[in-house]
């Protein structure tokens, strides 16, 4: 098993000039009232399926939009989708544990050198501006791979980004990476539409709010499927009035530096 102590060593870095790119490129949103749990719903693999993506920018946000960075013309969904008073992030391709399933273009993937490596995380960061960082498209495979992960949080860092884990394994060693190194941190609580029923994905939902009230908060991530859609479309607007404050993933980041700070 991975340990705190046999992640690769944290090399000596600049600090990143002025206010990082995660700060300058937030959603803003006011402070939750004392006691409000606060839920971030991430909607993944946007871009390629055109009509998906441009339903999920006309929905009301803040939400967190992770777009795929080969995807054609995304640079003007972008655009949309920041007017729109979402947040974005770059939805980066990682290697899955399975050699059958095609993660796409310029994908991560743990057999490659540093170098070729930093080459792909550069096309992808910089494939779209306005990001506060990235997240794992698949990667069930990268992410567990604490050499490869220690390369891509070096990038991270040195960009002044945040990294969200989708979590799409237990065996991931992005927090302990990212923790060494500052980045600031989010994890996936809920998927939303593994089972893309209607039924399912209002339960999942349901699940999230549950998470959120336990916890404080909860990041929710689903997919531009219409089941997915539609359930957001009815529960959007009603999020405030359940006992929720909606809010951007670079508010939990803050929120949990702020925590981590104080120990």
């Amino acid at each position: 098993p991975v340990t705190q102590a046999s992640l690769p060593a944290v090399p000596q870095r600049p600090a990143v000039a002025g206010t990082p790119a995660w700060r300058r490129n937030a959603v803003a949103v006011p402070p939750a009232p004392g006691g409000v749990p606060r839920i971030a719903i991430v909607i993944d693999d946007l871009g390629p399926n055109l009509r998906g993506s441009q339903a999920i920018i006309a929905l009301p946000g803040p939400m967190t939009l992770a777009f795929l960075p080969y995807a054609a013309d995304v640079d003007r969904m972008v655009g949309q989708a920041r007017r729109g008073g979402h947040e974005i992030l770059v939805h980066m391709p990682m290697e899955p544990v399975s050699p059958t399933v095609d993660p796409g273009p310029g994908a991560l993937r743990v057999a490659l050198r540093g170098d070729e490596l930093r080459h792909r995380l550069e096309e992808g960061l910089t494939r779209f501006p306005g990001h506060v960082g990235l997240n794992n498209h698949m990667g069930s495979r990268f992410t567990a791979d604490a050499r490869a992960m220690a390369v891509l949080m070096d990038e991270v860092a040195g960009r002044g980004l945040l990294f969200l884990d989708s979590r799409t394994t237990v065996d991931t060693v992005a927090e302990g990476l990212a923790r060494a190194r500052s980045v600031p941190f989010v994890a996936r609580d809920v998927f939303l539409d593994n089972d893309q029923s209607a039924d399912k994905v209002e339960h999942q939902l349901a699940e999230t709010e549950r998470v959120a009230r336990r916890k404080g908060f909860a990041v929710a991530i689903g997919h531009p499927h219409a089941a997915t859609r539609n359930a957001l479309a009815a529960w959007l607007p009603q999020a405030a009035r359940r006992g929720f404050q909606l809010v951007p993933v670079s508010s939990l980041a803050r929120v949990q530096q702020t925590e981590q700070a104080r120990r």
